[in-house]
């Protein structure tokens, strides 16, 4: 991709590596994170603070299709103006993405694309740390006790806590300086993880910009990272319906209901466990029961819906999910069903394996309007509440 014009501030994005204990066949940043990636949630930060003129993202090779169909899926994003190839570390990484920002920039901010959680006030703080100071990098106050450890794993310093802290990205230098660092070290053969580390050594002392919000600036490492910040819920609604007939039973939220007319379908049409089923599947965003019971499958003929239930419930914890709560509302004329509900009830909850107080099933008539009102079919809502299983 071609260099971008020569801008003041630009960002150095390094998504290059290999993310091992994320445990994940894919980079960790291209994993998502309530609906968007880690990666693009990182470009969002920086492009919101208004703070770059570009940016380059660098990244290894083997990861430019999973780029470019994140692209496809989640937009390109703007701020992105060159990708530069990931090295075979991290230090080389980043020079390599040094050597594509214009030569005319006077600020770089170098940023781990595994922290998405960065702030407009972090980002601005560092910019004018640097432009003042040459350097300005984030750190968090550490809060744990730290030993200082010999070769055999025996303490032999306790360092005073207030003098210490964890440093985080963007670590941001005058351009200029610091890509001098990385030219010096690459001369001498110098490796280090840490840029300020560089610039410590060739250029000079590194200023540390400690804030609050250095708290929420974490590095997504393992999934525990990012499941501390997705929303851990999940909700979905589902509607069925179904004509009565003669010659058919009649069965609601798997009970069978006395009545002249039953509903017509390829399994035993419950209409009222399809909906359900459809919102729990919707929830999960797992299609809906065309997709997993399909009329045209034999194996599903005159099937209790109940079965089908279970299976739902399975699609979901196998999907990482669990059921918390359910309300359906069948909608007919006719018949009654207000002494059916107590048992239809503890079907469902039997069945998702909830507490009947996390069960509703309500009825209502149309009072005489559309298909339900004039007793040509029943229909059905529901809607369901899911949760993320805790991981073990």
């Amino acid at each position: 991709m071609e260099q971008g014009k020569n801008r003041a501030c630009w960002a150095v994005v390094v998504a290059a590596g290999r993310g091992e204990r994320f445990g994940q066949p894919y980079n960790k940043v291209f994993h998502p994170l309530n609906g968007r990636s880690v990666l693009m949630r990182c470009l969002d930060a920086l492009e919101a603070s208004g703070a770059f003129d570009g940016a380059v993202l660098v990244l290894s090779e083997r990861d430019l299709p999973g780029y470019e169909a994140l692209c496809a899926r989640e937009g390109r994003p703007a701020l992105v103006r060159a990708i530069a190839q990931g090295g075979a570390t991290r230090q080389e990484s980043v020079y390599n993405g040094l050597a594509l920002v214009p030569a005319g920039a006077r600020i770089v901010a170098i940023h781990d694309a595994a922290r998405p959680f960065v702030t407009a006030g972090i980002i601005r703080a560092v910019i004018e740390s640097a432009e003042v100071y040459g350097s300005g990098v984030p750190g968090a106050p550490v809060t744990d006790t730290i030993k200082l450890l010999d070769g055999q794993g025996m303490a032999v310093e306790t360092p005073p806590r207030e003098r210490l802290c964890a440093v985080q990205t963007p670590q941001t230098f005058q351009y200029a300086l610091i890509m001098r660092a990385h030219e010096q070290a690459r001369a001498a053969r110098y490796q280090s993880t840490d840029d300020a580390a560089l610039y410590e050594k060739y250029i000079g002392k590194v200023r540390i910009v400690s804030m609050p919000e250095c708290a929420d600036n974490i590095k997504v490492t393992t999934q525990r990272d990012v499941s501390a910040y997705e929303c851990p819920y999940r909700t979905g609604t589902g509607y069925d319906a179904h004509r009565l007939v003669e010659g058919r039973r009649l069965v609601l939220c798997g009970e069978e209901i006395p009545y002249e007319k039953g509903l017509l379908g390829h399994s035993d049409a419950d209409v009222a466990v399809h909906a359900l089923m459809d919102a729990l599947l919707g929830a999960a965003a797992l299609g809906d029961i065309g997709r997993h019971f399909p009329d045209s499958d034999e194996r599903y003929r005159g099937i209790s819906s109940l079965l089908l239930l279970d299976r739902v419930r399975e699609l979901l914890c196998e999907a990482g999910y669990r059921p918390v709560n359910v309300d359906v509302t069948i909608v007919a004329q006719r018949p009654k069903l207000k002494d059916y509900m107590p048992t239809m009830r503890e079907n469902i909850a039997k069945r998702l394996r909830l507490d009947i107080s996390c069960v509703n099933v309500k009825a209502t008539t149309t009072e005489g309007m559309g298909f339900e009102g004039e007793g040509q079919g029943i229909s059905a809502q529901a809607a369901a509440l899911i949760a993320r299983k805790e991981r073990t």
